[in-house]
């Protein structure tokens, strides 16, 4: 369950498996000019959509002055900017950032394309144009290889005196969009942006969309599909107008472009909103309450490597939590004074624990005791850190105050039951796991993987019940029978 819902929320929300995963973005800017007249000015241009390979994550428009609103127009979206009056030559700005995705955004069921055939054939025009759709249908088996056919076949026929016939006053989309709406092929076409680095003054240029039975097909109409050679953008699709100026004259769009490289996790929050994971991340929480849960989602993984050690191993630690608690308290402090705090106050505790048994104290008033002892051992340190430049240090009151004050408690019952080589083994067992519990909570993937997949723990709540379940030997036990080796 744990892997299925990290699977998805990776799918959905483009949440990257690795902590330093970057992604390339595209920076496009629409430039606008025009020349007004002496009348309110409405400019409308097409504004792109999330498409099939790409999402849009920042869109906005810089037009001093001009008011400015996203509009549904016959199913497409526009920008409309206006302004009561304007004089000199005027320049707008309409800028997005998108980033490459493997997702399928698109998915657009299939509507039949209506005929888009402006052009009415003559007779002749008719016979040579019957011609070409017999020799692309001929050497074609569906919609898709008779429009690659189709393509060559009029590119080479370009090349031909009998060529003007059809092209003299007609473009060459014109010609191919009339053939292909006579053979019945949904098709529709549109205007696409060239993606390259560092460029400025781009056009769109046209490209044909043609719909193979499941999908649309992008074909650039003089050569082959688009994703063979180039990267292209759609921008504007279906045949619509890219921009209509009421108020002025000499419109004109230009395009420039750069390209960038970004942390993809910087990417994933602006994705949050479209899915059904932003109601269950952690990034809708505020940074203080996140910095929180950085820490706390990474209790399970001391938990694992807890269990793993004490079932499957077999070392023998003081107290179940000791160890966790100590591998968090060294990710605030650090692992050298960390360490070296745990041993000094765990052996004065001890000391001063030795001194209370002599006055027979019962057991609230001991633990009482060694608690405000610890507190004041705590405070003193983080002052000698501090005198000496250790600013790490200052840390130490993260160290867990109580479960000390029993593990100092607990061990010190244990020195006179067991004697102090039982103690030894379970404080430096205690040790050992909290110093691999820490090197395990302290990796960068495993820290990124539970904070932004918190389901992961799922994943580490299975195996903590599977390792339960374990009753065979200890890998330290096996020891005991090495005397029987060949």
């Amino acid at each position: 369950m744990g892997a299925v819902t990290g699977y998805f929320r990776h799918t959905k929300t483009a949440m990257p498996f690795f902590p330093k995963e970057s992604r390339d973005i595209w920076s496009i800017e629409a430039k606008i000019e025009f020349n007004p007249q002496k009348s309110p000015i409405l400019v409308s241009l097409n504004l792109p959509d999330s498409t099939l390979g790409y999402k849009i994550f920042s869109e906005q428009s810089v037009s001093a002055g001009y008011g400015f609103s996203t509009v549904q127009k016959d199913g497409t979206r526009r920008g409309e900017w206006s302004i009561r009056e304007a004089s000199g030559k005027q320049v707008l700005y309409y800028k997005i950032q998108m980033a490459k995705t493997n997702s399928k955004i698109e998915q657009e069921s299939f509507v039949p394309q209506a005929s888009e055939d402006r052009v009415i054939w003559s007779e002749l025009e008719e016979v040579i144009a019957k011609d070409l759709h017999n020799q692309a249908f001929l050497k074609s088996s569906n919609n898709e290889t008779f429009t690659k056919e189709l393509i060559k076949i009029l590119t080479s026929y370009l090349e031909k005196s009998e060529s003007s016939i059809l092209f003299e006053k007609r473009e060459y989309i014109d010609v191919l969009s009339k053939i292909l709406s006579d053979a019945k092929i949904p098709f529709r076409t549109s205007l696409a942006l060239e993606l390259k680095d560092a460029r400025r003054n781009q056009s769109l240029v046209p490209v044909l969309e043609v719909h193979d039975g499941k999908k649309w097909q992008i074909y650039d109409p003089k050569k082959s599909t688009l994703s063979e050679d180039k990267e292209y953008f759609l921008w504007s699709r279906g045949g619509k107008s890219l921009i209509d100026l009421t108020g002025g004259d000499g419109a004109h769009v230009s395009f420039s472009m750069v390209k960038q490289t970004l942390p993809a996790l910087n990417l994933t929050k602006t994705q949050l909103e479209d899915s059904g994971f932003n109601f269950f991340s952690v990034h809708r929480l505020p940074i203080e309450e996140q910095s929180f849960f950085k820490i706390l989602l990474l209790l399970p993984v001391g938990a694992l490597v807890t269990v793993f050690m004490r079932l499957i191993i077999g070392l023998r630690t003081s107290g179940t939590f000791m160890p966790i608690l100590l591998s968090m308290a060294f990710l605030q402090t650090s692992f050298v004074l960390g360490a070296v705090n745990f041993i000094i106050l765990v052996a004065i505790g001890l000391l001063i624990r030795g001194y209370l048994s002599s006055l027979n104290l019962l057991l609230i008033s001991r633990i009482a005791t060694i608690i405000i002892i610890v507190i004041f051992l705590v405070g003193f340190m983080a002052i000698i850190g501090y005198e000496f430049g250790f600013n790490e240090g200052m840390s130490v009151a993260f160290f867990p105050i109580i479960i000390l004050s029993w593990t100092i408690e607990r061990m010190s019952i244990l020195w006179e039951e067991d004697g102090p080589k039982e103690v030894f083994i379970q404080g430096f067992g205690s040790l050992l796991v909290a110093v691999i519990a820490y090197l395990v909570m302290k990796n960068s993937l495993i820290a990124h993987l539970c904070f932004n997949f918190p389901e992961i723990n799922l994943i580490f709540l299975a195996l903590i019940v599977l390792m339960g379940r374990y009753t065979g030997y200890r890998l330290l036990e096996l020891r005991r029978f090495r005397e029987f080796k060949i």
